[in-house]
């Protein structure tokens, strides 16, 4: 079924970003991408074919007007250098997505974005390679997940006081990509999901960027394989403290995934390390010590992994 046509502000030009750009127009909606530069084009290499994403690229927040949705994709660390962004785009109906990865979208985002603003957080399973400015490989993965969904009787309560307005906005923005090939789906357990997001990029992420290799170091070392078994276990016993619904089952699960790369398939540390940008281990690593440090969860191996990530991000 077709949803009404929108006016989509996407935040961020990198690869999430200019690959949902292009699924929001495949799905007929008004959509603009707002960028730290001006670029040329935005293209999007994906199921063999190249094509260019015929959309306006603004520069300037004071030359952007209200949206219904706002699709937040820089990276984690970045989003309070978007935040000049959030007045001129949001009004009273419009829903800020924070299409990033941590545990903390809401939280995080917030105290961004003017008072009363709707913010749904997402996660994002789409694996895409910046190829240079405006330049995009999308490899793999066609999926946003968005609370929502059948409560569990854990969770019921808090469906029971959720708002019509937020419940609205998550039925509004599964809608959304209707007609494109991107997917939405809803889980009413969304820190569980989110818990389970994290593990994909706790370990593969910061293995990857200081070993500057791509996915085969994982599939095929067997140290390394190791390495990132110990470091999924860790991060279970945080989430599990922090109230996921995680078991040991969840390290074989989150290897299986690996596995599912292709051995020249890499992650989005590595592709940062490798273009000279600064990676987002402090939401990735740094919330798996954070919050081990708040539950009394011991995470060596993480902890080690931090201090190794903050020197290669080091000036």
């Amino acid at each position: 079924m077709s949803t009404r046509r929108a006016r989509v502000a996407v935040i961020g030009a990198g690869s999430v970003g200019t690959v949902v750009a292009a699924a929001a127009v495949d799905a007929g909606h008004d959509v603009v991408v707002c960028a730290r530069r001006r670029l040329d084009r935005l293209v999007v290499e994906r199921a063999g074919s190249v094509r260019e994403i015929d959309v306006p690229v603004l520069t300037d927040p004071s030359e952007a007007t209200e949206a219904d949705w706002v699709l937040l994709a820089t990276k984690a660390q970045d989003a309070a250098g978007a935040a000049a962004w959030f007045g001129p785009l949001t009004g009273p109906n419009t829903t800020v997505v924070v299409l990033q990865n941590g545990v903390d979208h809401a939280e995080r985002v917030e105290p961004l974005v003017p008072r009363g603003t709707r913010v749904l957080p997402a996660l994002v399973y789409v694996a895409a390679e910046s190829l240079g400015p405006g330049h995009v490989l999308h490899r793999m993965g066609a999926r946003i997940t968005v609370p929502g969904g059948s409560p569990s009787r854990e969770t019921a309560r808090a469906a029971f006081t959720e708002t019509v307005a937020a419940s609205g906005a998550k039925d509004g923005f599964a809608a959304l990509f209707n007609d494109s090939w991107l997917s939405v789906e809803r889980v009413a357990d969304f820190p569980t999901a989110a818990w389970r997001k994290l593990l994909t990029n706790v370990g593969a992420n910061p293995v990857t960027s200081l070993t500057m290799k791509r996915m085969s170091v994982i599939q095929h070392d067997p140290a390394v394989r190791d390495l990132t078994r110990a470091l999924l276990g860790e991060a279970i016993a945080v989430g599990r403290a922090a109230g996921a619904a995680l078991t040991e089952a969840d390290v074989e699960h989150t290897l299986e995934i690996y596995d599912g790369f292709a051995g020249d398939d890499g992650t989005s540390m590595l592709y940062d390390r490798l273009a000279g940008r600064a990676t987002e281990h402090e939401l990735i690593t740094g919330a798996v010590v954070r919050l081990g440090e708040q539950h009394g969860v011991p995470v060596p191996l993480n902890r080690a992994i931090l201090a190794l990530m903050h020197g290669v991000n080091h000036q």
